[in-house]
């Protein structure tokens, strides 16, 4: 489990048994409820995590809403929207093994995570992780309730595949950003699990001159 359930959660225990003692009991129901639901929402299950050659894995668990091709600057890139409602796991993993080069933080609004627009417009973390020669970006997409992004890496650091990397508060949204030559292994409507599910297969590169292009540009059809 995430800490933060129990920063949520105590409080409320607390709460619930000063409310049994002063008063009626009944009174105690409603923030025991309300600690179990934060103590149930800050989950964080094990995952297996696949090694197959790359595999791009989903950063989040949740509904993919949406799967396109996105020009930025004069490169096509191919992006998968993922939608986190309250019910999923919000702990959110790496994509890919490989080196963070560019962590761009957007203030922004709060619409519906599941808004065209608000890959665009929300409060968002974009990430950008180079390895085999491969660049590819993740959003952490602030939704609706969402009022918190956590991202915990930084500039340089190495990570694996399916590591944990932070969590977004509540209903979200995460995007993938990846070369267009990846193969896609997701289709839109396909519930998906952080770090085990495999959106996409990208080919072997050396060299990707984008770079950080899909966290520095906005995304346009």
């Amino acid at each position: 489990m995430v800490r933060d359930g129990y920063f949520y959660a105590l409080p409320l225990i607390a709460a619930a048994v000063l409310l049994g003692w002063l008063t009626n009991p009944a009174w105690a129901i409603i923030p025991i409820l309300l600690a179990a639901f934060f103590l149930w929402f800050f989950r964080d299950p094990e995952r297996t995590i696949p090694s197959e050659p790359g595999a791009v894995v989903s950063p989040g668990d949740g509904k993919v809403t949406d799967i396109s091709t996105v020009r930025i600057g004069n490169q096509d890139w191919l992006r998968f929207s993922i939608f986190l409602s309250v019910f999923n796991v919000h702990v959110n993993r790496a994509p890919i093994a490989g080196v963070v080069r560019d962590i761009r933080y957007q203030r922004g609004k709060f619409l519906d995570a599941r808004s065209p627009n608000c890959a665009d417009q929300n409060e968002q973390n974009a990430v950008s992780v180079e390895g085999d020669g491969q660049t590819v970006v993740f959003k952490q997409i602030a939704g609706l309730l969402a009022r918190r992004i956590v991202f915990k890496p930084k500039v340089g650091d190495r990570l694996e595949r399916g590591q944990r990397v932070g969590l977004i508060k509540f209903g979200s949204r995460v995007d993938v950003v990846l070369d267009a030559s990846a193969r896609a292994n997701a289709k839109v409507g396909d519930n998906v699990k952080g770090g085990a599910t495999i959106l996409a297969y990208l080919p072997a590169r050396e060299t990707l001159g984008a770079g950080t292009a899909a966290a520095s540009h906005g995304e346009r059809r």
